[in-house]
């Protein structure tokens, strides 16, 4: 039996279970699964290259389309989940999902791209909500103290989907050595797991509901109006806290263009993409619990945890691009595409040559992960509370999806490999000393943070002290 809090009375009491459905756990781990079954099977039907085709022009095509709108309703996705709350903005952000997946299964018989193209739009819109609500949640429900486990917990859960939908084009097509465009049933498949995830989105509560065990609610607000939510997030913009996540946030998504489609796309046939999407997502997984637990564990001070983790992925990412770099120095565009002169690698038939390239494709993974969670443990570590966090990721999502839209494009153009290989490395590599100014500048050593102190360090704007005033 869970004990009653004297939150009514305005005094905070425990509860005893962290497994209430109110629970932050609980809730953290509902949109985990809502992201399991939508943008973790869009991974997967991503992953694949090309959307699963051997022509990746429709992809890219309907990509740029995605990432353009989800570059907008990123931004304003925080302000619509604070006046809408998180059903309906989840519900309609998920939808979109399944029409994306069903533009790919008309794709297979007409090859009409302007279907996918229109439905790329729509699902930006759609992740633009759905994330912005996502973050939310994942930053501002834990306690202040265990934010990068419960973002370990989500990415783990988000990522299952990614290997779940991985197994679908590997089992779909484990017998198809010489296909070069993927089944109807894997598309099917995707449709069928997106549909439950939107449904499961109606389960999230309100986060004036959610109740940590300490008795504190998660926020006190119900909901917003479009004035406020239009001043404050117009005010993003000149906030020095966001203009240091900026070139992170940017680069964030931008080398999955490369990774989806000219390395697992580039490199492997078929069903070997398909298992290879298994390990990248799984690699996710655990590349998510181990920065989340540096980042909650391995220091005292919160501020010098914020710094070993950025360093960390520091250290490991640069590794990982130089394994890039080398293997990249075997191929480029005419090969693949021109010539044909690559040798496309299977899994079974492939031998000694698949190891090394396999081995770099599941470390992007792994650094995908512990890139992004040290990104949003950050993100996570500057509020506590809901209604400015939401304002935050979706800068943050609409930022990342301004530079995916540019990438995907990129590579339309038929930019060099190499040159796509590079471009990435620099931006994730100039984010982290802004990352750690942020930390150093931004984050606070005190458990409880206080939401209405946005008074900048020297040498940054200072900001209003009303961020967190909201009307109902």
């Amino acid at each position: 039996m869970v004990e009653k809090s004297d939150q009514e009375s305005g005094s905070p009491g425990t509860l005893k279970s962290s497994f209430r459905y109110n629970s932050p756990l609980i809730q953290v781990g509902l949109i985990g699964l809502v992201c399991f079954c939508c943008p973790g099977m869009f991974n997967a039907l991503s992953g694949m290259g090309g959307g699963g085709q051997v022509d990746h022009t429709a992809a890219n095509n309907a990509n740029t389309a995605l990432y353009t709108t989800f570059a907008v309703f990123g931004i304003l996705g925080g302000g619509i989940y604070n006046i809408l709350g998180p059903r309906l903005t989840l519900c309609a952000g998920c939808s979109t999902y399944i029409l994306y997946a069903g533009s790919f299964l008309y794709y297979n018989h007409y090859h009409h791209q302007a279907f996918a193209i229109v439905a790329g739009a729509v699902l930006g819109i759609g992740a633009g909500l759905l994330w912005a609500g996502q973050g939310a949640i994942m930053t501002s429900y834990p306690p202040t103290h265990r934010k990068g486990t419960y973002i370990s917990i989500f990415w783990s859960i988000f990522n299952m989907g990614g290997v779940i939908g991985g197994l679908i084009p590997f089992a779909m097509n484990y017998n198809r050595q010489t296909a070069v465009t993927v089944n109807d049933g894997t598309y099917i498949g995707f449709m069928v797991f997106m549909t439950v995830g939107t449904v499961t989105s109606l389960t999230i509560l309100h986060p004036s509901k959610v109740i940590r065990n300490d008795g504190t609610r998660c926020t006190n607000v119900k909901y917003s109006n479009v004035g406020t939510e239009v001043i404050e997030i117009a005010k993003l913009f000149a906030n020095w806290k966001m203009l240091l996540i900026a070139p992170a946030a940017w680069g964030s998504n931008f080398f999955y263009t490369y990774q989806f489609n000219n390395v697992n796309g580039a490199l492997f046939n078929l069903r070997t993409r398909g298992l290879n999407n298994v390990f990248y997502w799984g690699a996710q997984m655990f590349g998510s619990v181990m920065i989340g637990h540096i980042m909650d564990f391995s220091f005292k001070s919160r501020r010098t945890r914020g710094l070993a983790g950025i360093t960390v992925v520091a250290v490991l990412g640069t590794g990982i691009w130089i394994g890039g770099l080398l293997n990249q120095r075997g191929y480029d565009y005419d090969d693949v595409v021109v010539n044909k002169s690559v040798k496309v690698l299977d899994f079974k038939n492939s031998g000694s040559d698949f190891a090394g390239p396999f081995v770099l494709y599941f470390s992007y993974g792994l650094l995908d992960a512990m890139f992004q969670s040290m990104i949003y443990w950050v993100i996570g570590a500057l509020a506590d509370d809901s209604v400015i966090l939401s304002r935050y990721v979706g800068f943050y999502k609409g930022i990342q999806s301004a530079g995916a839209a540019v990438a995907w494009q990129v590579d339309t153009h038929k930019v060099p490999y190499m040159t796509q290989l590079v471009v990435n490395w620099v931006l994730t590599t100039i984010s982290y000393p802004l990352l750690a100014l942020l930390v150093i500048k931004g984050v606070k050593d005190e458990n409880n943070v206080a939401e209405d102190d946005e008074q900048a360090p020297s040498g940054f704007p200072k900001q209003s002290n009303d961020e967190s005033i909201i009307t109902t």
